[in-house]
């Protein structure tokens, strides 16, 4: 499956992901209105008005990038009739030829993350019958429970030629409080046992290398299992509000292509970039949700668009986030 991602990828010279959040503050008022109309103040109605909006805007911007990235929760808040709003959603981004990046991040023992998989990525029998019931090619997935979580992912992933992309290092500020920290073990470097004595922790074997760095040994070696030409389908999840750390995890993962949210309204820069992708120019994608689905909300595009031209708002932030990347690789 990254194979295909990297076809698209390189066929629009887009290395982007557009990332279809769209929460109720995001839908213009006549397309709320519409729906209200159609079936009253209804989770329905909401979920009608996002399916609408969403639809809209792979209208407008299918033809420059790859890939999109649902978050499974925007959808959720509406409960089924959101999770139906979703699954079309899905398919209609199919149907325009564009990669499906679910994020879901679920990860559980190994009988639930099992579950989650075949939900998400893989098929169930039914009797005579074997449906795919979201049928998305990439899902988040969180590796807390380790290996015994990640695998099953894997062999659904193996078995139906989807991908993941494991959470290494995210793009939330306060991702430093677990990620960040470093990891008892073998090895303790000089800084690790300046820290362990100012903590009073004498005797305990730490590393000094943060947890994130840990997790991207593992999704290395998870990689192995799913290698799909010179790169995994076993992805890593590494935010580009944090270049520092990007540049460490691209290291350490010289195979794993690297999703990379926050850039643009959660802050990451596009000079900030050029570290999580590889010599060749592939190796990343960068994800904007916000700054791409709400682009006709604010300047500089407010000024020339309105709600009734969401969409071409859409398309021109996208062509702008585009040719800022390009510009660095």
């Amino acid at each position: 499956m990254i194979s295909r991602l990297i076809e698209k990828i390189v066929e629009k010279k887009a290395p982007v992901v557009v990332g279809l959040d769209p929460g109720l503050k995001f839908i213009p008022t006549h397309l709320m209105k519409e729906a209200v109309e159609k079936k009253g103040d209804t989770l329905e109605a909401a979920a009608d008005a996002v399916l609408s909006f969403n639809k809209a805007i792979v209208d407008a911007v299918s033809d420059l990038i790859p890939a999109v990235k649902p978050q499974i929760a925007m959808y959720e808040q509406f409960g089924l009739p959101g999770l139906s709003a979703y699954k079309e959603t899905v398919d209609y981004c199919h149907e325009k030829g564009l990669i499906v990046i679910a994020d879901v991040k679920r990860g559980d023992i190994g009988s639930t993350s099992e579950s989650y998989a075949i939900a998400h990525l893989g098929e169930i029998k039914v009797g005579d019958a074997s449906c795919r019931p979201f049928d998305a090619d990439f899902a988040t997935v969180n590796p807390y429970l380790g290996t015994d979580g990640v695998k099953p992912f894997i062999d659904v992933c193996n078995r139906n030629d989807r991908g993941i992309f494991v959470l290494v290092k995210t793009s939330n500020p306060s991702s430093g409080e677990f990620q960040d920290q470093l990891i008892a073990g073998e090895g303790m470097s000089e800084d690790a046992e300046e820290l362990s004595r100012l903590e009073g922790a004498e005797g305990m074997n730490v590393t000094g290398r943060p947890l994130f760095e840990l997790v991207a040994d593992k999704v290395r070696e998870w990689g192995l299992d799913s290698m799909d030409g010179a790169y995994s389908n076993v992805g890593a999840v590494v935010g580009a509000t944090y270049p520092g750390q990007g540049e460490a995890a691209r290291k350490l993962m010289p195979h794993t292509y690297i999703l990379v949210p926050g850039y643009g309204a959660q802050g990451g820069k596009a000079s900030d970039l050029r570290a999580f992708f590889n010599k060749d120019g592939l190796g990343a994608i960068v994800n904007s949700s916000r700054g791409i689905i709400a682009a006709y909300t604010k300047e500089p595009y407010s000024s020339r668009f309105d709600e009734f031209t969401f969409a071409e708002a859409s398309r021109e932030a996208v062509k702008d986030m585009i040719k800022d990347i390009n510009a660095v690789l």
